[in-house]
């Protein structure tokens, strides 16, 4: 794993020393991401640079040093991420006496030869993989960019005065001399919803997320004319969900969990190669220990594998993940941590995450990668299971909650909203704990009072879509909130005409995976673990995975109002039933304690009225309302107030933080 950087200017005398320098700086900025090896390479003609940073995991010598040139000397490279098919590739280009000799034995090398030889979308559309990449043709005078098919590895771009910049994170941008760095008000409001940047948008006006599944191919003599192409598609997963539907799955429950097993161990196969030691991360959910489940098999020795534990007992997983790890026969590191070891991080995240990000579960997450990587180089991660295999709450919610109150009027949702609502969570909370055993497995939730809360605000929604967004808007209505905002639309405002109930649970996975994964779990996982020089490998994001799963029928993945139907049959083959049958409660922290106990200094400086109103981003009456609310109790604004505290936090650390020079890497030019 790496970070990638770089620019193009449109007119320019400076020397190649002059550029190198720049591109140097951009580069550094990246060190966490690439901390063995730095590199740069120069056409000060030309006026491009490419910056690298490495981690180093195939091929640990200096062969794998990048940029890369081709062997003809026609293409050169910045890389970031892995190609787990390269074996078969450079099969491929050896049978076909494309590639005569290698230097080493790098993936780079071989993805960087298949562009020689097929061209950069046939290449391309060859690899499994993830990745971001910049690629510069000598001969046509022209700059590809390209990201992988799910959005695992970041890749933002745009233009500043009269130079093309790219970067795998927004600090390189803002190292590059005389970045403007403009806020985009529209942008903010966006995050203020979902409390993530939904590509292709980013936090500065003029800057954009180069979306998934994506190529932008940017000739120099069109930039020069001050026109910046379109990103083209080379895969999208609305196509994997249409040929799904023209090629359903047709065969029985045991033979599709047959098919879906195979599948991932073969995404895992590729996945567990390296040349450095790899773990896995383990919560003792179902995604996660199948994926150690299958690692583990595939393995001669314990897998290594990691987990975080929390002091308080509600959020606490360690335990869970403990009995799966001891009945797989994992070599298990568990780190319990303090609340005061856990709000040691938080002031670190304005630069981990680098733009405003306000999943709370950010802070575990880096925990987690802290602690994997004290002890190996890569580790796999479950994410990806819940938008692929209808594992998430809402899409059981959503039609169950229409179905038992969309006959009734809006007089009568409205009462019963507020009579929801007169308790607090805490009381709610308890009384579902007095009910204890007695209540139905699937109404027992972790954290039951605030769902409830969220339920009772879905009352007033007027259909199943209405619905589905507002459980996945965190401030309903953000350009109450941000002053001069106008919120962009998304796939998430698109129309789609009415839905059958199998549709609409349909289509809320696709959401969630062009959407919420890309922009919130991946970019959580990326960003956490990266800053630990950790690399994060995602078997269920194997494209091939995520073909399948959209040929299998509704009922394989959501079956008795339970989801993930068809990977549980898979995770029982390796692990007792009872060790994973528990209720689904995410990766999350007591933020609404937190906030009214030992954060409250730092959310009352944050959200002073005087500061918010005089920085001139947020109306602080909304804001302030919450705050009170949330500290007497009456209601839990945990969300709402974290999306506007990272923003501040990032803003704060923006205007502090000046960028730092690292002189550490080696210079190519021609």
């Amino acid at each position: 794993m790496c970070g990638i950087a770089g620019y193009l200017q449109l007119a320019s005398n400076a020397t190649a020393a002059d550029l190198a320098v720049i591109g140097r700086r951009m580069a550094d900025t990246l060190a966490h991401r690439g901390p063995d090896d730095a590199g740069i390479w120069v056409d000060a003609r030309a006026g491009i640079v490419l910056g690298h940073r490495r981690l180093s995991i195939l091929d640990l010598t200096p062969a794998g040093h990048q940029p890369m040139v081709s062997s003809s000397e026609r293409y050169v490279i910045a890389f970031n991420g892995e190609i787990y098919n390269w074996q078969k590739l450079k099969d491929m280009l050896e049978e076909s006496r494309a590639v005569r000799s290698w230097r080493g034995h790098s993936d780079t090398e071989i993805l960087l030869a298949a562009i020689e030889a097929w061209g950069f979308e046939a290449a391309i559309r060859r690899t499994v993989g993830m990745f971001a990449f910049a690629v510069w043709d000598r001969d046509e005078e022209m700059l590809c960019l390209g990201r992988d098919r799910l959005g695992e590895k970041p890749l933002y771009y745009g233009l500043s005065d009269r130079t093309f910049l790219f970067a795998s994170e927004l600090k390189a941008l803002r190292a590059f001399p005389g970045f403007a760095g403009e806020i985009d008000r529209d942008a903010l409001a966006l995050f203020m919803r979902h409390s993530y940047l939904p590509a292709p948008h980013s936090i500065y006006r003029g800057i954009f997320k180069l979306p998934p599944g994506h190529l932008l191919m940017i000739p120099l003599r069109e930039l020069r004319r001050r026109s910046l192409p379109r990103p083209t598609v080379y895969w999208s997963a609305s196509d994997a969900v249409a040929a799904g539907a023209l090629s359903p799955f047709a065969g029985s429950d045991s033979e599709a969990t047959d098919e879906l097993e195979r599948i991932l161990r073969q995404a895992v196969a590729g996945q567990i190669i390296a040349d450095v030691p790899l773990g896995a991360f383990l919560s003792g959910g179902i995604d996660s220990s199948t994926i150690v489940a299958l690692t583990q098999t595939q393995s001669a020795r314990p897998v290594k594998t990691f987990t975080i534990g929390f002091t308080e007992a509600d959020y606490d997983e360690a335990r869970h993940a403990r009995t799966v790890a001891q009945h797989l026969g994992t070599e298990n590191t568990e780190l319990y941590v303090t609340p005061t070891e856990t709000m040691e991080i938080i002031p670190r995240i304005p630069t981990v995450y680098d733009e405003p990000f306000a999943d709370s579960s950010q802070v575990p997450t880096m925990l987690v990668a802290e602690l994997a990587r004290r002890h190996v180089t890569v580790s796999l991660s479950g994410d990806g299971g819940d938008e692929l295999l209808g594992g998430y709450n809402r899409y059981i919610w959503v039609k169950n909650i229409w179905r038992s109150i969309g006959w009734a009027p809006a007089s009568l949702r409205a009462a019963l909203m507020f009579a929801l609502l007169a308790a607090p969570p805490r009381a709610w909370n308890r009384i579902f704990k007095t009910l204890g055993l007695i209540l139905p497995r699937r109404w027992r939730y972790a954290h039951p009072g605030d769902k409830l809360h969220k339920l009772a605000e879905l009352l007033s929604e007027n259909g199943p879509k209405q619905i589905y967004r507002a459980l996945i808007s965190i401030w309903k209505n953000p350009e109450d909130i941000v002053r001069s905002a106008h919120e962009p639309g998304s796939r998430l405002t698109e129309s789609d005409g009415p839905l059958t109930p199998a549709e609409l649970q349909n289509r809320m996975m696709y959401l969630d995976l062009i959407t919420y994964l890309p922009d919130d779990i991946l970019v959580k996982v990326d960003r956490a673990a990266m800053d630990a020089s950790l690399e994060t490998r995602t078997p269920f994001l194997d494209h091939r995975v995520v073909e399948f799963a959209w040929r299998l029928p509704l009922s394989m993945k959501i079956r008795n109002g339970e989801g993930k139907w068809l990977l549980r049959q898979v995770a029982y083959r390796y692990i007792p039933r009872q060790l994973l049958e528990r209720p689904k409660s995410g990766f999350g922290l007591p933020i609404d304690g937190w906030l009214r106990g030992p954060l409250r200094d730092w959310v009352e400086g944050l959200l002073a009225e005087d500061r918010l109103r005089d920085e001139g981003f947020f109306e602080a009456a909304p804001i302030r309302q919450k705050w009170h609310e949330h500290l007497s109790g009456v209601r839990n604004w945990q969300h709402q107030l974290w999306s506007v505290l990272m923003f501040q936090a990032w803003w704060e650390a923006q205007r502090s933080t000046p960028q730092q020079l690292n002189r550490g890497a080696r210079v190519r030019s021609v």
